[in-house]
């Protein structure tokens, strides 16, 4: 492993850079935000290196770091909303989701086929990736479930030695200011949607208004929200409630969310029955998926049949149609993730308020 301080010759830095990952090497690098840790998102050979650094990433895609819009057409497709972001937000802290070209190694993109690009607002880096000519890799220096990296301390303390014989070289920039990581935002629906951090402070109590075209759009936003907290369901478990008149798109949220979790049973609505189960395996996850109707619910003593409070556990997800009828009735633990849609139908779109608590 090669350390270089930032006050090393400039031309001598960019230069190691550069030879580290032509030959498919690993480079520690600084950005605006913390530490990353990059290889060339089209080599195979170098995301095999870097997987094995990172341990796993399930529910965590890589992200790619360019110099400009232009060099990120290159590997996505960017639509008028990603175009924006790119005009008002970029360079800076913030990850643009876009389709995948899939010029990159196929587990740099997500499972649906998009892939995140990084514009760092850091000139050296920028200048790294110029001359290296292609996208490199632009993920958190730390090992996989780690502390963020704002100073290489933070890494070596928390890898093992095995990890750090993979690094090939550390560009050391000092302490980096205690910055937010990147916001990620994914422009491939019809509105864009965080799934990290927030272009508005305060949607996380007012709700986040999202637009939905089709049921495919429906189940796709399932599908998304439940990457973007695979870390609560393994911990806690998850509670999406879903309110809205008939026909709104709530069943057909609810089979996105099993589509996700890779469950292969027809999911109906359960009208009649209050609850269907469905155990289900994803990678190294099993748990159950409940469907709960409430519709009907309106006492106390029916809400206590049905145990909801039991059902919350760590690789359980719950989704409940009708919420508002039993909501009066229940009480969550403090650590329980609950996640509000509200439907409504709107000049032939449905328009989705999400909340969190």
């Amino acid at each position: 492993m090669q350390i270089l301080k930032l006050n090393s010759n400039r031309e001598e830095i960019i230069k190691a850079a550069v030879a580290c990952l032509k030959n498919d090497g690993l480079l520690i690098y600084p950005t605006e935000t913390v530490y990353g840790i990059g290889a060339n998102a089209c080599s195979h050979k170098a995301i095999d290196k870097l997987l094995k650094y990172k341990g796993r990433r399930q529910g965590k895609p890589l992200s790619i770091a360019v110099t400009d819009q232009k060099m990120a057409e290159r590997y996505v497709e960017i639509n008028q909303q990603a175009a924006k972001f790119y005009k008002n937000f970029l360079p800076g802290p913030f990850t643009v989701i876009s389709k995948s070209k899939n010029l990159v190694d196929s587990r740099v993109n997500s499972e649906f086929g998009t892939l995140g690009i990084r514009i760092p607002d850091y000139p050296l880096i920028v200048e790294i990736i110029k001359t290296f000519n292609q996208a490199i890799t632009s993920t958190s220096a730390n090992a996989s479930g780690q502390k963020r990296p704002y100073k290489i301390q933070d890494i070596f303390e928390h890898c093992s030695t095995k990890q750090k014989a993979l690094i090939d070289l550390v560009i050391d920039a000092g302490e980096l200011p205690k910055n937010e990581p990147s916001v990620v935002i994914d422009t491939t629906l019809s509105t864009p949607i965080a799934l990290r951090g927030s272009l508005d402070q305060n949607h996380h109590h007012t709700g986040q208004i999202l637009w939905s075209k089709s049921a495919n759009e429906t189940s796709a936003l399932a599908s998304r929200l439940m990457l973007n907290h695979l870390n609560q369901l393994q911990k806690n478990g998850l509670i999406f409630a879903l309110n809205g008149p008939l026909g709104i798109g709530k069943t057909v949220f609810a089979k996105g969310v099993a589509k996700f979790l890779g469950i292969q049973e027809i999911i109906n609505s359960p009208s009649y029955s209050y609850m269907n189960e469905y155990a289900y395996q994803r990678a190294q996850t099993k748990g159950t998926f409940y469907h709960l109707d409430a519709w009907k619910i309106d006492s106390q003593s029916e809400v206590e049949l049905l145990n909801i409070q039991q059902l919350i556990k760590k690789n359980n997800v719950l989704v409940i149609e009708w919420f508002q009828q039993i909501e009066q009735y229940l009480t969550l633990e403090q650590k329980t993730t609950l996640i509000t849609l509200d439907f409504a139908e709107s000049k032939q779109k449905r328009k989705i308020v999400i909340s969190e608590s």
